[in-house]
């Protein structure tokens, strides 16, 4: 018997005793491991990992060098991703607040209790997920919200990291997600990081940019940043400016393009027209002439741009020759420094300007392109749309004929969906921790894969005040004792990655699938599996919400003419819940040119990048380049590059521009600090599963502040002293590093938020973009105490 046969066999001998109902092509056994495909479980990169299990247990990973993501390469955490699953602690059965306790209760008991918070106040009742959620996970409580219960009270965290980017591609191109992919990496004579710092954040991409680098090919770094980082190390260039200047510094690029004669005329004549906020701010904007672009762009000279910004003005030279040279290529990268931003729409919006008016776009290697920092936060938030206001495929729910489709599709009377969106993340937070009586009109939140508590900014007002309403009830569906599960009122114990079937999309457009490969500990269930349970329990008590216009469940599924009873658990693997539910959710990736294969096309392969349309063949092919003729598909022949979502339907992008505004707070002689936040290469996120790993937690086991040496100096602070940082909202002890990993400049500081034990995020501002409703991470006014010594030194 071959290889691929024995572990096929394995694999479902594996399956039948789990119930699950499926086994992978692409699995082979060596001795004794049965290997099979599954993309990472952390950051948006991507990366697709070979996932060994025996007896059982994950035992082995190794990076997949089938993959073209990452190409057999992982980062320190993806190599590492297998151990995530066996942290000591890993809750395994549902829990009921009793006084201080949380005391085991069933499952049952746990879903009803649920559905009667929904009968009781439905208009209260609210989901909060992240893009953690697999595609089939956030699509069921996409129509549990919107379709059911029918209050459009669903929001992510990726609310709190990407929705800047998406406003801007919005107001750009009428259409969210990156033109252009990973493959630019391989082509660009030049890549300008945008205040992101891809060495730590995404490893594996920055390796193929010093991949080139060690074949002896010529790429060109630019470090736009705050405070000096491992990117920088690389960088042939580092431009440090002041924090929220970098409006002013692509409005220089812009001016020099202008001023010189170097934009390119024919692309931005055929393809562009110019945009403006008027009296009445809107993500259309008002119309303006390319005259009045260039006169609004006068006044950010190179010198003038230093003064705002810092930068000199020989670097916005340097950066417009760059930009005003077509014989290169040019991609731009940014991340969590352009979207957790007060004007995160308009710096978004402004880099894309500068790409368009220069011409560098459409090529492969000229790029505007933005990274996410979570697993699905491009296929489950942005695709199938788990925004207050969103609906799958690009739809809102504020369109009337877009709620007209969604009905449609999902057999609903029409008027199911409401038109008013719910409220963005902030807001949603903010009710829930207001008494009723004060407009505090959010009793219960729901949350999944995600841990508010510890990422929120401000979490004193958006959630510690929440424990001590009454009436206010918090469920959380989580892996770990997170904080958030110590102040929730039910806990209930998730799968996590290869414990259940899934789906994500990263940050290229690239949609990818996995197969249940070992069971979860105990009790623990698919948050999938979680929702539809409740959808039931809620059709059982005769919400009627949950029936169709037909009368049937809204989640009805049939096998051979029988409902499959998946609500039950020991019947959810029956089917392919999965593939069921994304094969429903596909018919909305169309109306957007959003096109997805179907569920057996991911079965076979390590992800493909949408649109990806069907062949005369009957082969599928995805589409790397959007928006360019030669690679997209939904391009008019002879057009070159269209943009056929254009928000003026002409086919054209718009080149916005935006003013310099200053920050909403900055230091003063109280709080003379800048505070920034992020993350550090060990860890991801909140540190619920990499704090677990015991090589990555010796490797970075707390959180700390980093200070630059003239102020640690200055203040008399060496590595390893405790501080005491303190905001207008907050304050908080941690060791001291000087100059350690990074180098703040001086007047910043710097502290990663991983750390469960040291709640950076209790002085964090929640001042947010207009458009986006994204908060600012990156920047708020802190002051510096030293304490008393520690006794270890950060390592």
């Amino acid at each position: 018997m071959g290889a691929a046969t024995v572990a096929a066999s394995r694999l479902a001998e594996g399956a039948a005793k789990s119930k699950a109902r499926l086994a992978s092509p692409h699995a082979r056994e060596e001795g004794g491991v049965v290997w099979d495909k599954a993309p990472c479980r952390f950051c948006g990169t991507g990366c697709h990992v070979q996932v060994g299990v025996e007896a059982g247990r994950v035992v082995a990973i190794q990076g997949d060098q089938h993959a073209e993501v990452n190409r057999g390469l992982l980062c320190v955490k993806g190599y590492h991703v297998g151990l995530a699953l066996y942290g000591k602690d890993r809750l395994t059965k549902p829990r009921l607040r009793k006084g201080d306790e949380l005391v085991p209760i069933s499952w049952d008991d746990a879903i009803e209790i649920i559905a009667k918070r929904v009968v009781a106040n439905p208009a209260g009742f609210a989901m909060y997920g992240s893009g953690q959620w697999t595609i089939p996970e956030g699509y069921a409580a996409q129509k549990l919200m919107k379709a059911g219960i029918a209050n459009n009270q669903i929001d992510p965290n990726a609310r709190l990291c990407m929705a800047s980017a998406v406003t801007g591609f919005l107001a750009t191109y009428g259409v969210d997600e990156p033109a252009g992919c990973y493959d630019d990496l391989d082509r660009a004579d030049v890549v300008v990081l945008w205040g992101n710092n891809p060495a730590e954040m995404h490893p594996v991409l920055f390796s193929r940019l010093m991949d080139r680098r060690s074949r002896g090919e010529k790429v060109v770094l630019i470090d736009l940043t705050t405070r000096h980082t491992r990117s920088s190390a690389f960088a042939d260039h580092v431009m440090l400016f002041k924090p929220n200047t970098d409006l002013a510094v692509a409005n220089g690029i812009a001016h020099l393009l202008l001023a010189r004669g170097t934009y390119d005329k024919g692309f931005v004549e055929r393809h562009c027209a110019f945009r403006a906020l008027g009296d009445k701010p809107t993500l259309e904007g008002d119309p303006i002439s390319f005259d009045d672009y260039r006169a609004r762009m006068a006044a950010y000279t190179p010198e003038k741009v230093q003064e705002i910004s810092g930068v000199p003005a020989a670097s916005i030279r340097l950066l417009a020759d760059l930009f005003g040279d077509r014989t290169l290529r040019i991609t731009s990268l940014w991340c969590m420094g352009m979207n957790q931003h007060t004007r995160g729409t308009a710096i978004n919006a402004l880099v894309h300007g500068v790409h368009l008016l220069s011409g560098h776009f459409g090529k492969p290697g000229d790029a505007p392109t933005s990274l996410t920092g979570q697993p699905s936060a491009c296929g489950t938030v942005r695709e199938v749309g788990t925004l207050a206001h969103g609906l799958p495929g690009g739809l809102v729910v504020t369109n009337d004929a877009h709620r007209r489709e969604a009905e449609e599709i999902w057999n609903l009377p029409p008027g199911r969906i409401q038109a008013k969106p719910g409220y963005h993340t902030v807001e949603l937070w903010r009710r829930f921790s207001t008494p009723k009586e004060q407009g505090g009109d959010i009793d219960t939140i729901w949350v999944q894969v995600t841990n508010p508590a510890q990422s929120l900014p401000n979490v004193h007002a958006l959630v510690d005040a929440s424990r001590k309403l009454p009436g206010k009830f918090l469920i959380v569906s989580d892996v770990y004792p997170t904080q958030t599960v110590r102040l929730a009122d039910l806990v209930l114990p998730s799968a996590m990655w290869v414990e259940k079937n899934g789906m994500v999309g990263n940050s290229e457009r690239r949609t990818q699938q996995w197969f249940k490969m070992v069971d979860p500990p105990g009790d623990a269930r698919p948050d999938v599996w979680q929702t539809l349970a409740v959808a039931r329990k809620l059709y059982d008590l005769g919400v009627p919400g949950m029936k169709d216009k037909d009368g049937k469940f809204l989640f009805h599924l049939e096998r051979d003419g029988k409902e499959v009873r998946f609500w039950e658990y020991d019947r959810f693997h029956d089917v392919n819940v999965d593939e069921a539910l994304f094969e429903e959710y596909r018919r909305f990736t169309r109306f957007k040119h959003k096109d997805l294969a179907p569920y057996s096309e991911y079965v076979k392969a390590r992800g493909m990048r949408w649109p990806v349309v069907e062949q005369p063949d009957h082969t599928w092919r995805e589409t790397k380049f959007r928006f360019a003729e030669f690679d997209d598909p939904y391009v008019k022949k002879g057009a070159g590059v269209e943009f056929y979502h254009s928000t003026t339907k002409d086919g054209r992008a718009q080149i916005w521009f935006h003013p310099y505004e200053p920050p909403p707070e900055s230091p003063d002689a109280e709080y003379p600090f800048w505070l920034c936040t992020g993350r550090v290469v060990e860890h991801w996120h909140t540190g619920s599963m990499t704090m677990r790993i015991p090589q990555l937690h010796r490797a970075m086991p707390q959180a700390y502040v980093e200070i630059n040496r003239d102020d640690a100096r200055r203040l008399r602070i060496q590595s390893g002293d405790v501080v005491t940082l303190e905001s207008r909202r907050g304050k908080l002890d941690l060791p001291a590093w000087v100059d350690g990993r990074g180098s703040p400049v001086p007047g910043s500081v710097f502290v990663p938020f991983f750390d469960e034990t040291l709640l950076i995020n209790r002085l964090t501002l929640e001042a947010h973009d207009p458009f986006s409703k994204q908060p600012d991470y990156k920047k708020c006014a802190v002051k510096l105490t030293k304490r008393a010594p520690a006794a270890g030194k950060p390592r």
